[in-house]
């Protein structure tokens, strides 16, 4: 049961990066279910790209700087893409939407674990300039050419999602994936994430 809700999962989570609308809009319809097997993989998804990318920020380092960096990544992304979804829902409420809360929770999740995606075919990137060009400010500007990259995309996919659930409405409230990307910034450097002293 466990393995066929999680293989389910996976699954749906392929469905999900391939066309992240569609996979939404199902959702939303009543359509199909999505059991918690694909949530968890969303998440999973989402976790694991942070961590992986998280852990070539720390190359310049020793096997802990690899690990803490991939931990703290993590849990900044976290916490960032947390703290203020309840302002999502009640905000998008407020301004007129009618989604209920597992859609917009549904959408944000499609959006994060694209952004793991993202995180993780940037890997070579950041490994190459790192090995490369090991110097502390170089491998600062192409982590945060990267996080831009990587948000600028985010930004896309939610908007797109966004706009199939409720096309009424017009616009898409990418405001919040700004607040993710300040209070992201502000964690990351809190957690010394962009330290890239030796």
């Amino acid at each position: 049961m466990f393995r066929h809700q999680l293989q389910s999962g996976i699954a749906h989570v392929g469905l999900a990066l391939r066309e992240p609308e569609e996979f939404a809009v199902r959702w939303n319809r009543h359509e199909v279910e999505y059991r918690w097997g694909v949530w968890v993989s969303l998440m999973a998804t989402a976790i694991l790209g942070t961590m992986t990318y998280g852990m070539t920020m720390g190359l310049g380092g020793h096997v802990r700087d690899v690990a803490m960096k991939g931990v703290t990544c993590t849990l900044g992304a976290g916490l960032a893409w947390g703290i203020p979804l309840p302002a999502l829902y009640i905000l998008n409420s407020l301004s007129g939407s009618r989604l209920r809360a597992s859609s917009t929770l549904l959408a944000a999740l499609v959006t994060t674990s694209w952004g793991g995606l993202a995180m993780v075919a940037s890997i070579p990137i950041n490994w190459f300039f790192t090995v490369a060009i090991p110097s502390p400010n170089f491998i600062l500007l192409v982590n945060l050419v990267v996080f831009s990259g990587v948000g600028v995309s985010m930004i896309d996919v939610f908007q797109r999602v966004m706009r199939k659930l409720e096309p009424q409405r017009g616009t898409a409230p990418v405001w919040w994936l700004g607040l993710v990307g300040v209070i992201g910034a502000e964690l990351f450097y809190l957690f010394g994430l962009f330290h890239f002293g030796h």
